[in-house]
């Protein structure tokens, strides 16, 4: 497969590297990374993505060159970090995007299935790993493409993030030799800690906040659902100064007897979005209950519904998959 990808990347000189609608620290940094390595080799790289990039994430250097118009001048297009279609209806929903993608050539890159749903054609690159991070590392490593020291960073500022900080259980020993090769190649997890967390530095009126979203948490399925609700109001008030939802999820996961935590934020357009993250290995599939999806741990989906229905069909979902854990484990 690496063969194929490389055979496809060398037949074109135009590439425009897509995120999906919920960017997260994987997609941004593979989409940097893979801007750096092809850029090397002579290609002139676009990076896009249907929606902005969240302020918790700008600690990552070069968040700002990802653009808002897609560019139909592409020869080859390449997603990063997402196998469902729903995760793209933004891109899609763009008047003439969907006959562009079905008349281009595009290639897949994700590490969350071997499966697609995705209906335009598509060579698929995918790998049982803790993020598409070290698909792409692999990638370059296969086909004799440097990765330079920025390249590195974001690879492994895309590492760290799946994979909370090489702390969840499908690492593996190959996710830590990588991580090696990256810092041989002057990545360091030092200097990227400290410039997130000088950003993660929050105005007085965010922690006040905080606690408010902490004392709305509701618990569900004897204390093992945590969900909090954010209301369209509040995001608008403070989003541009901090994710509400980033705010309290690792919270969630760390009150005594929380199996599952889940923000949900509503839309003034109807839509209803929930961020998942998990102390069992059921976040993608409580995410894929309603066509999301994701990793083990940290998922999300998108719907068009009321959030009384949501809560209602959230808690049989995960009530399920808990019930499927534990009987398989």
């Amino acid at each position: 497969m690496f063969d194929n990808i490389r055979q496809q990347v060398d037949e074109v000189n135009r590439i425009t590297i897509v995120q999906a609608e919920n960017p997260d620290g994987d997609s941004l940094g593979s989409a940097l990374a893979l801007e750096e390595i092809l850029s090397d080799i002579g290609k002139d790289v676009s990076l896009y993505c249907p929606v902005e990039i969240p302020k918790y994430m700008r600690y990552i250097n070069g968040w700002d060159r990802v653009e808002s118009d897609f560019d139909t001048t592409a020869d080859l297009i390449i997603i990063v970090d997402t196998t469902a279609e729903v995760l793209l209806t933004k891109v899609l929903e763009t008047p003439g995007i969907r006959h562009y993608l079905n008349s281009h050539p595009v290639i897949i890159i994700d590490h969350h299935s071997d499966d697609s749903d995705i209906s335009f054609p598509h060579l698929l690159l995918s790998g049982n790993t803790v993020s598409t991070a070290e698909i792409i590392y692999e990638l370059a490593d296969n086909s004799g493409w440097a990765v330079n020291k920025t390249a590195a960073e974001n690879l492994m500022i895309a590492i760290m993030s799946d994979s909370l900080g090489l702390t969840i259980k499908n690492v593996t020993p190959k996710t830590y030799q990588i991580v090696s090769k990256l810092a041989e190649c002057g990545a360091s997890n030092y200097d990227i800690e400290l410039r997130r967390r000088e950003f993660m530095k929050k105005p007085a009126d965010i922690l006040r906040y905080k606690g408010e979203l902490l004392q709305r948490i509701d618990y569900y399925l004897d204390g093992k659902l945590a969900i909090i609700h954010i209301p369209w109001e509040e995001i608008e008030k403070y989003s541009d100064k901090y994710n509400p939802s980033v705010l309290v999820l690792d919270e969630m996961r760390l009150v005594e007897g929380v199996e599952l935590g889940v923000a949900i934020k509503t839309y003034p357009d109807g839509k209803l979005t929930g961020k998942l993250r998990g102390n069992l290995p059921i976040a993608a599939t409580v995410a894929g209950f309603f066509g999301g999806g994701g990793h083990d741990y940290a998922a999300g989906f998108r719907v068009y519904e009321s959030i009384d229905k949501i809560i209602s069909e959230l808690l049989d979902a995960t009530d399920k998959a808990m019930q499927d854990y534990h009987n398989d484990n």
